[in-house]
């Protein structure tokens, strides 16, 4: 999302209804949006853990179960802004906005479920690049 609140890209692993998912998108950015850089990137958000990192004006956050390992998230976090920087060669917030169709694949490549599918930024490029060439 960005600073001003509107979600740029959403993907939910559970079954919410759309006014929920209004209401969870506008509590977790009054959470991140606030907290003072000199904070950890971590918040307990419910009974969920949300994870987030700032990329220029855009928050790019997941929510997580409480036992899961913050650090590996944070890393996830970065490797999903290297690889959408490499795909779209220094992205900005209207990639997102214009291109969500190559942003939510560049998304199901690297986490399937809710879990961490692929971590190598090498085989989800290849794997970007052979579904450029089939269009």
């Amino acid at each position: 999302m960005n600073r001003q609140g509107k979600t740029r890209l959403a993907k939910y692993y559970v079954p919410l209804e759309d006014s929920e998912k209004h209401k969870v998108e506008y509590e977790v950015h009054r959470l991140v949006v606030i907290r003072d850089p000199k904070f950890t990137n971590f918040v307990e958000f419910r009974t969920h853990k949300i994870i987030y990192r700032r990329y220029a004006g855009l928050f790019f956050s997941l929510c997580v179960d409480i036992t899961d390992n913050e650090l590996a998230y944070l890393e996830c976090i970065h490797l999903f802004v290297e690889i959408l920087d490499h795909f779209f060669s220094n992205v900005c917030e209207l990639d997102l906005v214009f291109n969500f169709h190559k942003v939510y694949l560049i998304l199901d490549e690297f986490i399937l479920a809710g879990e961490l599918q692929e971590t190598s930024k090498k085989a989800i490029i290849e794997r970007m690049g052979e579904l450029e060439k089939q269009e």
